[in-house]
Order: C-alpha cells, then structure tokens, then sequence
C-alpha cells in the first residue's frame, strides 16, 4: 500500500485536471483561493501545460446568493439554488482567468451524457477543441436538472470520469481536507498524514471517514473512490490543501504536499475504459455460476443459456451489470438484444434463438470484446 513518496516529474504532465471542492470556494476565504487557483493554473497553462477544471459551487453560490443559512433538503430546492448560483459561479471564474487574458468554456454533464458512448464522444471533441482552442474549459455537474438516476454523486468521481475522458496525465483534487490520514483526525488527534498510496485497496479505504463537508457532497471515501477511478486509467492523482494558495505550485515543485495516489498499470483504454467506468449502467443481468465462471476465467462471451434474470428496461447496445447469483458483480458489457428480447430468449440455447424471436442478430448476448471486467470496487460503490 504505501512506500516512498516518489519524486515528481513535472515536464511529464502535459495534460492536468483540477478539481475544486465547494468548501475550498466557500465563506470568507473562498474568493481569495478562487484567484489563488486561477494563477497557478494560468502559470501551468504558461508552461505549456493543458489545464480542464473541474469546479464544485453552483449550489453554494446560490445559497450565498439567496442569503439561505441551510443547503436546501429538497431536489427541487438543490437545483433552484445551482441553477441561481451556476452563472455566479462562471461569471467569478471569468473575472479571475481575465487577469491572465484566458478565456474560460462552461461544460455542464449529467452521467446520463457519459453512459451513452456517442454522448461520451461529442464530450471529448469539445473539450479537445476548447484546449486546442486555449480555453480553459469549466466543468461542473449540471446540478439544475440532476435526479438521482442521472447523477454522479459528486465531482470528485466526475472530475475522475474526466481526466479519463480526456487521456489526463495527471487529477489534482483539491479540498478542505488537506491529505489522506491514517485514521480520521476530526476524531483521532493522533492521526498522521499518509503522503503517498501505491494501490488504493481495501486497507486505504478503512482509513476514510463518511462525513461530508458542510458546503459539498463529498468526503474523504468519495476522494479515495476518485483515486481508484484514476489508477484504473493510469492516472495519478493528488490530493492537496485547497486552502493553501501554493498548494499547486509546491506539489508540482516536487514538495511533500497532501498525498500522492500512483497510477498504476492501465486496466482498460478505449470503449473498454469507458464500459469499466461508466457511471449509470442501463439494467442488469444475472447469470449462473458457469456464466460467472467463463466470463471471469475464460474471457468469453455471454451466451442466453446462463442467463437467469433480467432487471430494468433497456435496449440494445446499451451496457449493463453482469451479476453472479450472489449479486457480486462481474463486469459491464453492451448488450446485442433488448431487455424484452433477453427475458424471452434467457436460458435457452444459441441455435434457439431465431425460433424463440423469429431472427437472431448475434450468438451472443455480449460480446467478450464489449465487456469489461470488474475490479475489486463495484460501480455501486462508485468505482
């Protein structure tokens, strides 16, 4: 798990994405880090780097703005407040870069746009273009009409979905929470700061704490789930002390702030990447355990006769979840049927298959080539 923080290599991170939290934007301090930001990105943009930023506070500012004490409990309420507060936030983030002469771009997401892949696609030509273009593009959650069954959960597993989406070479988080401890310090004053995680496993994950921040949605476990994301792509991630207005420059210095999150060895690239990460698969399928067995062992593909129940509606070329009998999950894959058709052919044999529908479209229900295993964090856990 851990080892000796390795020196950083700044000329290797062409490609950087910055997250910023709510409680880093928030109260009296907030503008003050909002420019702090603005200049150390404008200064990596001056290196030559590419910077996409990812930035909390839509529903923040508008609570600012509507003078409301409490974030709001209701969905309707959440999203009046971000839809009051996300043109405040651009406009603050405009005047910032301005000092720069850098223009900024809004890109607002649900993880509806990034669970379909053409959707997924156009997201990337954009921001590719807006980085050709030297803007810096501003990405948030399109709080204003998120429901559950289209929402991310938080910016720290969008900006993870990101810095995938883009090829990033690097995801700096920045927080209030100024590193990974060993325990929870809000509780545990002996805790002590963890500066560098080779793998994010189960052990680093009992270190984390479920308590939000006031001002956002997130918590250390949502950073830790971010981190898993990112090293699954191969992407290294930092998390640093947004409250330190350096805390960008000195990590990129090579000095020993927050806690560094190797890389790792690429799991998936391409549609598969994408399969492995989305956000909101469509339905689910449950097979049995010679299925579960020859899709984890034998790399084939799922063929009706070990399927043995269908969940949710959905249609063909859409992904699901893969389960075993227990539930466990098993992999994502683009399915060749509808659920409808699925439910009617499930069981059966692959020469059944014309009887059963009157046509057959494919042997196989997934193709081995459109499924991606999964790792030891299920999407349900927001891997």
């Amino acid at each position: 798990m851990r080892a000796e923080r390795p020196l950083l290599d700044p000329r290797s991170y062409r490609r950087v994405v910055v997250k910023v939290g709510s409680a880093v934007l928030s109260g009296a301090a907030g503008r003050a880090r909002q420019l702090a930001i603005a200049e150390q990105i404008a200064a990596l943009k001056a290196e030559g780097r590419q910077v996409v930023l990812v930035s909390s506070g839509a529903v923040a500012s508008g609570m600012a703005k509507l003078g409301l004490k409490e974030r709001p409990k209701t969905m309707p309420g959440k999203q009046a407040a971000a839809a009051v507060g996300q043109p405040v936030l651009m406009q603050l983030w405009e005047q910032a870069f301005a000092w720069y002469d850098l223009w900024v771009g809004q890109v607002l997401l649900t993880a509806e746009d990034l669970a379909h892949r053409h959707r997924y696609l156009n997201a990337r030509h954009t921001l590719e273009t807006l980085l050709e273009w030297n803007v810096v593009p501003i990405i948030n959650e399109n709080d204003t009409v998120m429901v559950d069954e289209i929402k991310f959960g938080d910016n720290d597993q969008l900006s993870a979905l990101i810095a995938s989406l883009v090829g990033a070479d690097l995801l700096l988080v920045l927080s209030d929470i100024d590193a990974l401890y060993d325990a929870d310090p809000r509780m545990n004053p002996t805790a002590s700061p963890v500066r560098y995680v080779e793998r994010v496993d189960a052990e680093v994950m009992r270190m984390a704490g479920d308590t939000p921040g006031h001002a956002g949605t997130g918590g250390m476990r949502s950073k830790l789930l971010a981190a898993k994301k990112a090293q699954d792509a191969g992407i290294p991630m930092l998390l640093l002390p947004g409250e330190d207005p350096r805390s960008i420059t000195r990590a990129l210095q090579g000095e020993p702030v927050g806690t560094f999150f190797a890389g790792g060895n690429k799991r998936y690239s391409g549609r598969k990447l994408w399969l492995y990460q989305l956000p909101k698969p469509a339905g689910e399928i449950v097979v049995d355990a010679g299925a579960a067995r020859a899709l984890r062992q034998g790399g084939a593909s799922l063929l009706p006769a070990g399927i043995r129940e269908v969940r949710g509606n959905f249609g063909v070329g859409e992904a699901v979840r893969c389960l075993d009998a227990g539930g466990e999950l098993i992999g994502v894959g683009l399915v060749n049927y509808s659920s409808a058709e699925i439910e009617r052919i499930k069981g059966a044999k692959t020469k059944d298959i014309e009887r059963i529908l009157g046509y057959n479209h494919s042997d196989e229900v997934i193709h081995r080539d459109h499924f991606a295993l999964a790792g030891e964090l299920s999407p349900s856990d927001g891997s």
